[in-house]
């Protein structure tokens, strides 16, 4: 009865072991806002735009437990949900799939249709055309887009890679000038790592267009 016991117990903490290394070695992703933002020269030189973007982390293991390795956070795809501030209400109805700045830029070219009207398509197949994959090491960040405004503009706009087809400007992407709330929901390794951050369009200085992390209540109001 001893040995049986003892075996059933010397089991039972192997497997225990087993699973408690597992979880420990489970990516830990943890989203930031990217500060200061980018700020470059908008495309043809005239004036500046703005770039709001994230940091997606993945934390290294504690100190006492570095003797293994954190997995990496394999094929992080994502999502960015625009909703109003006073309520919540998503705003487009849908999600926008997210760009990670690292990846490959999709390369467009110009054709013009039988009524002359000039139609944008993707050139090189090779590369993602909406859906951006990225991974996430351990100890390491990667960036991803959430929105772009332009000097001397009053709308912002989401950001990813339909942006390169539409002159920046993505129509079925435009907030007007306002305070909303961008819901972020990053996927990986049958993991999310989800967060809401407020985005500050109702400014005139293209200084104070910004991502504040969202409060408690802000982020009681999406469903």
């Amino acid at each position: 009865m001893e040995v049986a016991l003892s075996i059933f117990l010397g089991g039972l903490i192997t497997v225990l072991t087993a699973m408690g290394v597992e979880y420990l070695r489970r990516p830990r992703l943890a989203l930031s806002i990217e500060e200061p933002p980018l700020d470059l020269p908008a495309p043809g030189g005239k004036g500046t735009r703005r770039n709001l973007r994230l940091k997606l982390g993945n934390a290294p293991l504690p100190s006492v437990a570095r003797w293994m390795q954190r997995a990496a956070a394999n094929q992080c795809r994502g999502e960015i949900s625009f909703h109003y501030l006073n309520d919540g209400q998503d705003i487009f109805g849908k999600s926008m799939a997210v760009r990670w700045v690292n990846s490959p830029e999709p390369v467009a070219s110009r054709i013009v249709d039988a009524n002359n009207k000039i139609q944008y398509f993707i050139q090189d197949f090779s590369r993602p055309y909406v859906d951006s994959r990225i991974d996430v090491y351990p100890g390491e960040e990667e960036l991803l887009d959430v929105a772009i405004r332009f000097d001397g503009e009053e709308d912002c706009y989401g950001w990813n890679n339909e942006s390169y087809l539409y002159n920046w400007r993505t129509p079925h992407w435009k907030l007007p000038r306002g305070r909303y709330l961008a819901k972020v929901v990053i996927t990986s390794s049958g993991q999310k790592c989800l967060d809401v951050f407020r985005l500050a369009s109702d400014v005139d200085n293209l200084a104070a267009f910004r991502l504040i992390a969202a409060s408690v209540e802000d982020k009681a109001k999406i469903r």
